[in-house]
């Protein structure tokens, strides 16, 4: 890798079957995310959307140090106005919501650090594990001095909770993944951590498809809607030939060959 590269950061995407590996690689910075990272996750985020084969997407930092340890800090030294904020802050909400609205449950490995806009990523995923000590947190009142989108942190709030997030940024805390709400991250040894992934994306994979995507949407409406309608979901699921296989396998006594549609 050259060393443009290696400054800069890179995002891969590696498809493994049903299961696909995104990695954020910026080791010697703790994969902070730069301009360049952020697109071509929003690039990776393209290709997943549109995918017919992907069960199952899992996001993880390299080097085994940290998930995502925020922004790189040095990029807002560009910044001049408060315009320049708004237009960060929107752009971020985007790749958010970008990985949010994918269509397969996606899993956050978090080993080290998950801080600001990597606690954003990883609180965008629909299951996060972590190894014992990983911090999460946003500790912005004591570093950089700015603030979240309502947007992010209505996220946080609809995962973590207000009491957590309140607390979490009005004292610049970065609580550990044993102190983080019940539910919220599993919490696995690093000799068991690579194993214990892989045997929950296949066990993901193996259930179906147009069931979890109908869930995962339902669930991402409610977090803004509480009235929010679901016809259209319902009418994709009992209409799928999916749900005519369930049913079929079920009355047969074998296991469902799920098509994801």
């Amino acid at each position: 890798m050259s060393g443009a590269v290696a400054a800069d950061g890179r995002v891969t995407l590696v498809l493994d079957g049903p299961v696909a590996h995104v990695t954020f690689d910026r080791p010697a910075a703790r994969n902070a995310m730069t301009w360049q990272m952020y697109e071509q996750l929003a690039e990776a985020c393209r290709t997943l959307a549109a995918s017919d084969t992907v069960r199952v997407a899992v996001l993880r930092g390299a080097g085994g140090k940290a998930f995502i340890a925020g922004t790189a800090i040095d990029q807002f030294r560009s910044f001049t106005s408060g315009e320049d904020g708004i237009a960060y802050e929107k752009q971020v909400d985007a790749y958010v919501s970008q990985l949010q609205a994918l269509p397969m449950p996606t899993v956050a490995v978090v080993e080290g650090w998950a801080v600001g806009g990597g606690l954003a990523l990883a609180n965008a995923c629909d299951i996060r594990v972590a190894t014992p000590g990983a911090r999460f947190g946003v500790p912005i009142a004591r570093t950089l001095g700015n603030c979240l989108s309502a947007a992010n942190l209505r996220r946080l709030c609809a995962t973590l909770g207000v009491a957590q997030v309140t607390r979490m940024l009005m004292l610049a805390e970065m609580p550990a993944a044993e102190e983080l709400p019940r539910g919220y991250v599993s919490v696995v040894g690093a000799e068991e951590l690579d194993g214990h992934v892989e045997a929950l994306a296949r066990q993901i994979a193996g259930l179906a498809p147009v069931t979890l995507r109908a869930t995962k949407e339902a669930l991402r409406r409610l977090a803004v809607d509480s009235q929010a309608s679901d016809d259209d979901l319902i009418r994709q699921v009992y209409g799928s030939a999916d749900f005519r296989e369930g049913v079929a396998s079920f009355v047969e006594k074998r296991e469902p060959r799920w098509q994801g549609r």
